[in-house]
């Protein structure tokens, strides 16, 4: 079911929403966007290949996004990003070691 309401979702026309990223995290994801992908034909891919794939292209698209309309500020850049490439960087979020925010050190 949590399928079929995403392809809903994926289908509707939803508002970009507006993020503060870090300066690093936003110059990587330029960088994604910039790197030459010729690599050929892939081979036939595993789920997990397939994920892999899936979010290094997503993390392309949030870097042009920033390159066609990211604003830097300081140590941020400012960016309006579709929902469903924050959805997919949240759910890679959840295969991080640590769920602390990037830049802060877990004090335990």
């Amino acid at each position: 079911m949590l399928g079929e309401l995403g392809w809903v979702l994926a289908n509707a026309e939803l508002p970009r929403v507006e993020v503060r990223l870090p300066r690093s995290l936003g110059e990587r994801a330029v960088a994604a966007w910039e790197r030459d992908g010729n690599e050929g034909p892939l081979d036939p891919e595993s789920y997990e290949q397939r994920v892999q794939r899936h979010r290094a292209g997503t993390l392309g698209l949030i870097g042009l996004s920033i390159v066609n309309g990211g604003r830097w500020e300081g140590d941020e850049v400012v960016v309006g990003l579709s929902p469903d490439l924050i959805g997919v960087a949240v759910d890679a979020s959840d295969d991080l070691p640590s769920r602390e925010p990037p830049g802060q050190v877990n004090s335990e």
